[in-house]
């Protein structure tokens, strides 16, 4: 195949086409996507971009793994600087962390987490891993509690036979050694904090909470009382 000769030679095309994609996404929504724009911000043929995205959803594709590993690059760099003695502190961390990156990406959350973009289906064989590792840190640092006993799962309503199966299924799948139970905490806790940052970020929240990170931190100081027990 003989590449598209292009207006200006820009070093590292594929990169510079998913940072000028990740500007439009911040001004115009992800659903105005739109290659030929991109095209034109890189003074580049819009054949050029063909060789990397052959369209719109293989370049939303694209976003999303990198944003998906973003996050859990994140959590992962909290986690390296912590002591592993204090899984208490490391799990607070984590969720601090996931506040300050979905609120330096903003449109990287958005796009991840907030409304579908309409006929677009995001391929599980390349999106799944990605957002399996952007949870995997919150779920080791679970199971790390689990192991050491501070795991207070006890209050918690009984597990209905369909939802442990749910659950096994998706321990098989990820290839998640936890405990289901451990599996069943994480993703409540995790649609916690997600509500929190959408609200946020949404705008949604009243006028007088003028620093949304208050109501986040105690959140997290909550659930450290109603999960980890010392």
């Amino acid at each position: 195949m003989v590449r598209p000769t292009l207006k200006k030679q820009i070093p590292n095309l594929q990169e510079a086409i998913k940072e000028t994609a990740w500007k439009q996404v911040a001004e115009f929504g992800a659903p105005a996507l739109s290659l030929r724009a991109i095209a034109r911000e890189l003074e580049i043929t819009a054949p050029a971009i063909y060789n990397y995205f052959p369209d719109r959803d293989a370049l939303v594709t694209a976003l999303i793994g990198d944003a998906y590993t973003s996050l859990g690059d994140s959590q992962k760099v909290i986690l390296d600087s912590l002591a592993k003695k204090n899984s208490t502190s490391r799990f607070s961390a984590l969720g601090i962390a996931y506040r300050d990156w979905a609120t330096t990406y903003p449109q990287r959350y958005q796009l991840i987490f907030g409304t579908p973009i309409a006929n677009y289906h995001a391929p599980t064989q390349i999106t799944g891993p990605a957002a399996a590792w952007a949870l995997t840190p919150l779920i080791e640092t679970i199971h790390v509690l689990n192991m050491e006993g501070k795991l207070r799962t006890e209050r918690l309503a009984k597990m209905s036979p369909a939802l442990k199966s749910m659950l096994e299924t998706w321990s098989q799948f990820s290839g998640q050694s936890a405990d289901i139970e451990v599996l069943y905490v994480g993703y409540v806790i995790w649609s916690r904090v997600h509500g929190l940052m959408m609200l946020e970020l949404g705008g949604q929240l009243p006028p007088f909470f003028t620093d949304p990170g208050e109501i986040f931190r105690r959140e997290i100081a909550t659930m450290v009382n109603q999960y980890i027990g010392e």
